[in-house]
């Protein structure tokens, strides 16, 4: 079987991470575990260390998500693209291989892909404002 590309580890990622907000008594493990069972996601590193960091720094990364999306909670915007921002914040904060300007536009394919069109102008703020933050922190 030929090796996954970034891109579709990175749509596996967010399949998880969507997955998981619909089943959010299991533990993450389980979730991958079957995850291990039915899909490719087992081989791919990137996958494993994007899903588990997410679960990981989830209040840092919601944290973020509510400092720049004017007034909206986490739990109003859609699990879809709630998802897709959630692994673009991890990517940019801790995937030093991963451009931050790739992952903003990665991020916002998945959300046109997947989610309703209007969200693309919100994901897209959000994601800029984050973005902004974090190439300002580390540039102090």
């Amino acid at each position: 079987m030929a090796a996954m590309t970034r891109k579709e580890a990175r749509e596996e990622v967010f399949r998880l991470l969507f997955e998981t907000e619909f089943r959010t008594e299991e533990d993450p493990n389980e979730i991958f575990a079957i995850s291990e069972e039915n899909r490719e996601v087992a081989s791919n590193e990137y996958i494993k260390t994007v899903y588990f960091g997410v679960r990981e720094h989830l209040e840092e990364i919601d944290a973020l998500i509510v400092r720049h999306s004017n007034g909206w909670k986490p739990s109003r915007i859609s699990p879809i693209s709630r998802s897709v921002i959630r692994l673009s914040i991890f990517e940019m904060l801790y995937m030093k291989d991963v451009p931050a300007a790739v992952s903003l536009n990665e991020a916002i394919e998945l959300v046109k892909r997947f989610d309703d069109l209007k969200m693309k102008n919100f994901v897209n703020g959000l994601l800029n404002g984050v973005k902004t933050e974090i190439e300002a922190a580390r540039a102090e």
